[in-house]
C-alpha cells in the first residue's frame, strides 16, 4: 500500500513524482487503493474545504475533429508558463471506455510543454465507465490544485456526453471549431452552444483568416438564438495556435468570463458541481459493488444467455440482478 502521509507531503511540495503517484492512487478502481485515495484526498483538501474556494482556474477544453486541439493547448500552456503560472492538463477520453486506448499522443503533440517544468500532461485513465474517468479527472484535479498548479485545462478527447461531463467540473467551458465554406455550424449541436463559455474559431491564419472571421459572425449569431437575455453572451473569436496569434486575447476572455461570474457565482458553481459529483461519485460506487458481488457473477452468465437467445426481456433480467445484490443467500 502506498504511504499517504508521504504523498501528501510530496504534493503539497509540488514534487512531480508525487503528484504522478497520487493520481495514478485516485485513477486506481481496486477498493483499498480506493479507500487510501479518498485518505490522501481529505488530506489535501484541509486547506480548502472540498475545493470550493480554490483560486486556481479550472477550464475545459473541446472542438470538432481536427481542430487542432493539442496544438491550442500547447500554445496556451507555453503562454501561460512563460507569464509564471503552474499548468495542469488533464485528459477525458469517452473512447478509452470502449477500447481500452489512450491519449498518450497528446504528450508527444504538445512536446515543448511537456518539457516545461512548470507544466504537467496526464493522459486520460484506460478502463472503466465514463462515470468512472470523471470521477479520476475531478480527483486528479484536486491534486493538481493542491501542487499549486494554477491553471488546470481539461481537454475532452471525444465528442458527446463527456463534453457536458467536463462542463460540469470546470469554470470556463471553452469550445474550438474551424471555418468550413458553407458549414461554419455542421456537426456543432445546439447542446454545445448551450454550454459553451467561450467559442474560437481556429487556424485563422492565411487565405483561411477572412473565412474564420466570417465564420465567427456566423456563430455569434447563433448564440443568440439559443442563449436568454441577461445570460452571459459568449464570445466568438479567431485564433491561430500554430502562429500563436489571438490566443492571448482568448485567455483575456475566459478570465472576463471568470470576472462574470464573481466571487459569489464562482462558489455556487463550484458548491453545485460538488453536490452533482457528490451523486455521481454514489452511482460510481454502486457499479463497482455491483460488478463485485460474487451473488450477481453467479447469475450473470445464466441471465446474459438468456438476454441474447431473446428468452428474457432486459427488463425482467435486470431485476433479477438487482434481485440478487440485494438479497444475498443467508
Amino acid at each position: 500500500m502506498p504511504d499517504v502521509q508521504a504523498l501528501v507531503e510530496g504534493v503539497r511540495e509540488g514534487r512531480r513524482a508525487a503528484v504522478s503517484q497520487s493520481i495514478t492512487l485516485v485513477e486506481s478502481t481496486k477498493p483499498a487503493h480506493r479507500a487510501a485515495a479518498r485518505e490522501l484526498l481529505t488530506a489535501l483538501s484541509e486547506d480548502d474545504r472540498v475545493g470550493v474556494r480554490s483560486p486556481t482556474v479550472r477550464v475545459g477544453i473541446s472542438g470538432v475533429p481536427g481542430v487542432g486541439k493539442s496544438t491550442f493547448i500547447e500554445a496556451l500552456g507555453s503562454r501561460l508558463t512563460g507569464e509564471g503560472h503552474r499548468v495542469g492538463v488533464l485528459a477525458v477520453d469517452p473512447s478509452s471506455v470502449r477500447t481500452g486506448g489512450s491519449v498518450l499522443g497528446d504528450k508527444t503533440r504538445m512536446a515543448r510543454l511537456s518539457a516545461d517544468p512548470d507544466a504537467y500532461i496526464r493522459p486520460s485513465p484506460t478502463a472503466g465507465t465514463l462515470g468512472g474517468v470523471a470521477r479520476a479527472t475531478v480527483q486528479s484535479m484536486a491534486v493538481l490544485e493542491a501542487a499549486a498548479y494554477d491553471v488546470v485545462l481539461v481537454e475532452t478527447v471525444g465528442v458527446g456526453q463527456s463534453e457536458i461531463t467536463v462542463s460540469g467540473m470546470v469554470d470556463t467551458f471553452l469550445f474550438l471549431t474551424l471555418a468550413r465554406t458553407g458549414d461554419q455550424l455542421q456537426g456543432i449541436k445546439k447542446g454545445i452552444l448551450e454550454i459553451a463559455d467561450v467559442i474560437a474559431v481556429n487556424k485563422a491564419d492565411g487565405d483561411r483568416e477572412q473565412e474564420a472571421r466570417a465564420a465567427a459572425r456566423e456563430l455569434a449569431g447563433a448564440l443568440r438564438l439559443v442563449r436568454g437575455h441577461g445570460e452571459w453572451a459568449p464570445p466568438v473569436v479567431t485564433c491561430s495556435a500554430l502562429e500563436d496569434v489571438g490566443v492571448d486575447e482568448l485567455w483575456r476572455q475566459v478570465l472576463a468570463h471568470r470576472e462574470h461570474l464573481g466571487g459569489a457565482g464562482l462558489h455556487e458553481k463550484r458548491a453545485a458541481q460538488q453536490l452533482d459529483f457528490t451523486w455521481a461519485l454514489v452511482r460510481d460506487e454502486l457499479e463497482q459493488r455491483l460488478r463485485r458481488s460474487p451473488e450477481v457473477r453467479a447469475v450473470r452468465e445464466e441471465i446474459r444467455a438468456a438476454v441474447l437467445s431473446g428468452e428474457l426481456p432486459a427488463t425482467v433480467a435486470a431485476d433479477r440482478i438487482l434481485a440478487a445484490y440485494d438479497h444475498p443467500p443467508g
